[in-house]
């Protein structure tokens, strides 16, 4: 009874989702394009058989890097599906593996267009990459008999009191899944208690992204381009948190480093750079694709697709999301690369990995806007502390590997035998 009520539900939102469509495409026009897509109508049926992967966004498209790899290798008889939900993430699946996978939207989540979605594809095996659970979807693996696991698996307590909402719901599609892999023992704890079974902790699988070569190389091209004044990067920034880091900046303007902003949406680029010409800044953009003119003192990151390149090329990188209530962006990618680390007290999204920086000196804590400028300002003066962190940072994301050969040995259990 819970999923009838939960699909009328659906029903009656889906209008709404329509408009929702027309609404972000006024910034982001890729939103008008596969509309068939989301109601279940989709292109040429793949004739090889299909290994799916639910990565919903680009955070989670990313995160999958290794275990794609992982899974070409094991399966090169295979095509693997990645279904997205934003067009965001679907232009990082391009970007990230080409024509090597397929693509599509993943439909809205009636029960008739699950069905067709699945008996389009006919994957061996479904994925959905942290935690994103669509009851219909779910139920119709389970009636279709395709093994569908939830791995990388996360699960704040926010999130999870959202979830404890709707007990009975939530408990049918955490019973149907075939395996969940949790990234920590907090989340599995959660997942548990809500219902899940087969629940096993493997670690986070950023932990197995290997900085792309070409991305450190444009970083280098970066670095040149800003000339030899130091960088202060501020990475994926959310909403509100720009505002309060340049106001906070103004203090250290006149210092001569060079204030990075890259806003974690696209559609804010333009907004963020007004923003901070507004405020006095002489801006330079990624966009222009020139040198950095000495009198600028921001320069803002417009462009998709490389975040490694902009860590690679900082002194000392702050990780968006986290001075708000936003939860964090994905900490383990500066440290990869041996940027030391500044992030604030909202780290619900990364909550083990952030506990970890911490801990063996990788990143430093702080509390507003105003305790990031002062830190930042710190270790821009102390090559000693920088060198430091930055070698505590690489040595903390090769400690936490391994997450992608675990993953593949419980996938292995659900293909069936010489596909």
């Amino acid at each position: 009874m819970a999923r009838i009520y939960y699909t009328l539900c659906i029903l009656a939102l889906l209008p709404w989702a329509v408009l929702h469509l027309l609404w972000r495409a006024r910034r982001q026009p890729q939103y008008l394009r596969h509309w068939n897509e989301r109601f279940g109508y989709l292109g040429a049926a793949p004739t090889v058989p299909t290994l799916w992967i639910h990565p919903v966004s680009v955070g989670e498209t990313r995160a999958a890097q290794p275990l794609v790899a992982a899974l070409r290798r094991r399966y090169p008889g295979h095509r693997i599906l990645f279904s997205h939900m934003t067009p965001t993430g679907r232009q990082t699946s391009i970007d990230l593996f080409g024509d090597a996978v397929l693509r599509c939207y993943l439909p809205y989540d009636t029960p008739w267009a699950m069905r067709r979605f699945l008996r389009h594809y006919r994957p061996d095996v479904g994925l959905i990459m942290e935690t994103e659970l669509w009851p219909n979807l779910i139920a119709a693996c389970r009636a279709l008999d395709v093994p569908l696991l939830l791995v990388n698996a996360r699960l704040s307590a926010k999130s999870a009191r959202r979830y404890a909402r709707f007990p009975a719901l939530t408990r049918e599609a955490l019973d149907a899944l075939r395996g969940v892999s949790a990234i920590g023992a907090d989340d599995a704890q959660r997942l548990q208690a809500l219902g899940a079974a087969n629940v096993a902790v493997f670690g986070s699988l950023k932990f197995d992204i290997e900085p792309p070569v070409a991305q450190l190389q444009v970083g280098t091209e970066f670095r040149r381009r800003c000339g030899a004044r130091p960088i202060f990067l501020c990475a994926s920034t959310r909403e509100g948190e720009e505002a309060l880091i340049l106001d906070a900046w103004r203090s250290q303007a006149g210092g001569g480093a060079l204030l990075v902003l890259v806003p974690r949406h696209p559609q804010r680029f333009a907004a963020v750079a007004a923003l901070a010409a507004a405020k006095g800044y002489q801006v330079c953009r990624r966009s222009e694709d020139g040198t950095v003119p000495a009198d600028a003192n921001v320069w803002i990151g417009d462009s998709m697709g490389e975040m490694f390149a902009y860590y690679a090329a900082a002194d000392v990188a702050f990780v968006g999301g986290s001075l708000l209530d936003f939860g964090s962006q994905n900490l383990i990618e500066p440290c990869s690369v041996g940027t030391p680390v500044l992030i604030g007290p909202s780290t619900f999204n990364f909550p083990d990995a952030a506990r970890a920086a911490l801990n063996c000196g990788a990143a430093v804590a702080v509390a507003s806007a105003e305790e990031l400028v002062t830190a930042a300002a710190t270790l821009l003066a102390d090559a000693a502390r920088r060198e430091a962190m930055s070698a505590a940072g690489k040595q903390f994301t090769a400690h936490h590997r391994g997450a992608t050969a675990r993953n593949l040995a419980l996938l292995e259990k659900f293909i069936p035998a010489g596909r």
